[in-house]
C-alpha cells in the first residue's frame, strides 16, 4: 500500500475498470497505463507497479520462523494474511511450499471478485486455486476477535496504510493495545507478527513491546520518493 499516488508519466492513460459501493464506502479499480490501482473512498491504497514490500511481508515472517525455530505446526507453518489487495503477498506465500495452511482475510467483496473474475487474478497468480489457500470475506479484527478463532504461526497484516495512517477509522483498533492483545492470542507460541506500514513508526514498536511481543524489529524498503515502506516484525515468545 501507499499513502500517496506514486509519481507517474502524465501521458499514461487512466481508466476506471470497476466501481463498487460497499459497507465501508466506495472502492474503485482503476487502470493507469499497464498497472492497476485500488482506490478506497477517494484515497489511493495500492497498485501493481512494485510489490517488493508486500512480498517482504511474507518472506520476513517465514525467515524469522526459520531463524528461531518457532511456530511450526506439524512441520509446515500456517499463515494468515490480512488484506488481499492486489495479490502480491498471497502469490508469494503460495509460491513457497514450506507454508502449510494459508488464510487470507479481505473485507471488500469487490477485491475478492477482481481476483476471481477480473484482471487482478494475473497478480495473485492462481493462488486462489491452491488447495492450501482459504479466502475469508470478513473484517480482520472481527475475525481475529471471534471466540472460536484459529491460531496461526504467522500473522502478516497489510491493512490500510499502517499503524499511523488508516483509511477506515475502525481499523485503528487493530494497532492499539486491545488489537495487539487479540493478535498475540491468535499466534501460536513462538509465532511471528509482520505488519506492513507506509512509514516507520517508533510508537508502534513501543506498543508491540508493551503488548508482550519480543524481538521487535523494523525492515525498510526504499521507494522512489518519500519515506521507505517498512515491515514491523515481532514474536510471541514460545
Amino acid at each position: 500500500m501507499s499513502t500517496a499516488l506514486p509519481e507517474r508519466d502524465a501521458r499514461e492513460a487512466v481508466s476506471t475498470v470497476d466501481r463498487r459501493e460497499g459497507p465501508f464506502g466506495e472502492v474503485v479499480l482503476r487502470r493507469r497505463g499497464r498497472h492497476f490501482e485500488i482506490i478506497a473512498n477517494g484515497c489511493f491504497l495500492m497498485d501493481t507497479a512494485d510489490g517488493r514490500s508486500e512480498r517482504l511481508l511474507i518472506q520476513a515472517a517465514l525467515d524469522e520462523l526459520d531463524r528461531t525455530g518457532g511456530g511450526a505446526t506439524a512441520g509446515r507453518p500456517s499463515v494468515l494474511i490480512g488484506g488481499l489487495g492486489v495479490g502480491f503477498s498471497l502469490a508469494h506465500a503460495a509460491a513457497e511450499p514450506r507454508w502449510g495452511r494459508i488464510a487470507v482475510v479481505e473485507r471488500e467483496n469487490a477485491v475478492i471478485d477482481w481476483h476471481r473474475n477480473g484482471p487482478l487474478g494475473a497478480f495473485s497468480a492462481g493462488a486462489l486455486q491452491d488447495e492450501r489457500v482459504r479466502v475469508l470475506h470478513a473484517d480482520l479484527l472481527e475475525y481475529l476477535a471471534a471466540a472460536d478463532g484459529e491460531r496461526y504461526d504467522a500473522l502478516c497484516l497489510d491493512i490500510d496504510n499502517g499503524p499511523d495512517w488508516t483509511v477506515t477509522d475502525s481499523n485503528a483498533g487493530l494497532y492499539g493495545a486491545d488489537g495487539l492483545a487479540v493478535l498475540w492470542h491468535r499466534l501460536q507460541p513462538g509465532g511471528v507478527l509482520a505488519v506492513w506500514s507506509a512509514q516507520p513508526s517508533a510508537a508502534f514498536e513501543e506498543a508491540l513491546r508493551a503488548a508482550g511481543f519480543s524481538g521487535v524489529a523494523t525492515l525498510e524498503i526504499p521507494v522512489s520518493r518519500g519515506v521507505p515502506d517498512v515491515v514491523h516484525l515481532a514474536r510471541r515468545a514460545g
